[in-house]
């Protein structure tokens, strides 16, 4: 950083702007921020200067820079009003650093401090943000604990004070990290709860966006696939808009990055689409969706759904298990995903077993394991599972490495007509009692 300061002025402003390189420009806003003046034009410029030297380091992967920046710009905070202050910390500083990736145990420390930073300056509009977004970094970081420690005292704060925006930011959060934690009563409460918050005020499209991927999210686990399907579309159309600048928020059509992330957003989104056909048995309808839909969104995402359809079509368990073993990342690694296709291969492979056991009475486990082309284990494992569950009468004889299956019991119709009969005696008796208490009376 040179010593000597610029003017702030316009004319230093643009002279950023016309720098040959990001390096030289960013040195020209810090001597513009170096300025001692405090009159109101020097401000106002200082202030775009803030905005637009934390864009130039985002985009140089400077995280540490920016967090020095908070230091340095302390005394510039003590000259304008605590609302201007809260947005060049929290949608200048934070945001900027958000977008370099990699950085996220960094962005949890630099949340931490402002937090501190912020209970000392009793700046509490800007700490109530802050500690949202603290949370969601938490979450993403898998320090479930203490990111629910931080929203239960912050959601009770926050309904005092009756911030809907920023309320919906908390209740979603919340129900995404219930949802992590396996809570889904919890869950759904809290999705509930943003979306009533939501239905009191305009919500940007993103944000929209991201209440209508968890509200699918939650349907699907219910195994509610057509509802889902209903709200992961309009979750992709939210963020399809965003990515490809249709949309009227204006950030994304500045930022590659956020059109990025919105890219990213919209992949997940027509992911679960799919998944949600395939679960519903209309795989043939995948081809289809990514052919109208996902033409701008081709990549290994698609292409795992694509193959995991196409096994799903032809009932083939061995193509499935090629899916999951060359999508791994795209299929094992997301958790809903891996959730929801673990039931549908364990219930493609009973099916599959059933069909071919179905003409024996006793055959061996090793012929199932080369009809069904999958380890003699991994069958017997399945058929043991089966017969606990009672999906068939049968036995395993692992000495013989056979499977014996009976016939299935006669139920014996007797017991249940004896019970009726009981049961309508009872009623009978109970009738006459209370006609015999009616006459006595």
């Amino acid at each position: 950083m040179s010593s000597s300061y610029l003017p702030a002025t316009a004319d230093s402003l643009a002279q950023a702007s016309e720098a040959k390189t990001p390096s030289e420009a960013i040195s020209i806003l810090y001597r513009i921020l170096e300025n001692p003046s405090s009159s109101s034009e020097a401000l106002r410029i200082k202030e775009q200067a803030i905005f637009n030297l934390c864009d130039l380091l985002s985009q140089e992967n400077r995280a540490e820079d920016l967090k020095n920046l908070l230091s340095q710009l302390r005394s510039f905070f003590s000259l304008i009003p605590k609302a201007k202050t809260a947005k060049i910390v929290n949608k200048g500083i934070v945001d900027a650093m958000a977008k370099i990736p990699g950085t996220s145990d960094l962005q949890i420390t630099f949340c931490k401090e402002i937090v501190q930073w912020t209970h000392a300056e009793k700046r509490t509009f800007l700490r109530q943000r802050i500690e949202s977004k603290l949370a969601a970094l938490l979450m993403e970081n898998k320090e479930y604990s203490e990111a629910l420690t931080l929203l239960s005292g912050l959601i009770k704060e926050v309904r005092r004070l009756d911030d809907k925006l920023l309320l919906l930011e908390i209740d979603l959060t919340e129900s995404k990290l219930h949802y992590s934690l396996r809570n889904l009563p919890k869950a759904k409460a809290a999705l509930t709860a943003a979306r009533t918050a939501a239905n009191a005020i305009y919500v940007p499209p993103d944000q929209q966006g991201d209440i209508d991927l968890q509200s699918g999210i939650l349907h699907a686990e219910e195994r509610d696939y057509k509802t889902a399907y209903s709200y992961f579309y309009e979750a992709f159309e939210a963020f399809n808009a965003l990515a490809t600048n249709d949309s009227k928020d204006a950030s994304s059509k500045k930022d590659p990055k956020a059109k990025a992330k919105y890219v990213a957003k919209a992949i997940y989104s027509l992911k679960y689409m799919l998944l949600c056909k395939i679960m519903v048995n209309q795989a043939d309808d995948v081809a289809g969706i990514i052919s109208s839909r996902g033409l701008n969104y081709q990549g290994p995402e698609l292409d795992a759904m694509k193959a995991v359809a196409d096994a799903h079509s032809k009932r083939s368990l061995q193509l499935f298990e090629i899916a999951l073993q060359n999508f791994k990342a795209q299929l094992d690694e997301d958790p809903i995903v891996h959730r929801h296709l673990s039931s549908l291969y364990d219930t493609l492979m009973e099916q599959n077993l059933w069909k071919l056991i179905e003409p024996f009475s006793r055959v061996e486990i090793a012929h199932i394991a080369e009809l069904i082309e999958l380890p003699a284990d991994h069958v017997e494992k399945k058929l043991s599972q089966m017969i606990l569950d009672k999906k068939f009468a049968g036995t395993l004889d692992q000495g013989a490495g056979c499977l014996v299956i009976f016939e299935d019991p006669k139920q014996d119709a007797i017991y249940p007509a004896s019970l009726d009969t009981v049961s309508n005696m009872g009623k009978v008796v109970d009738s006459l009692f209370v006609r015999s208490s009616k006459i006595m009376a």
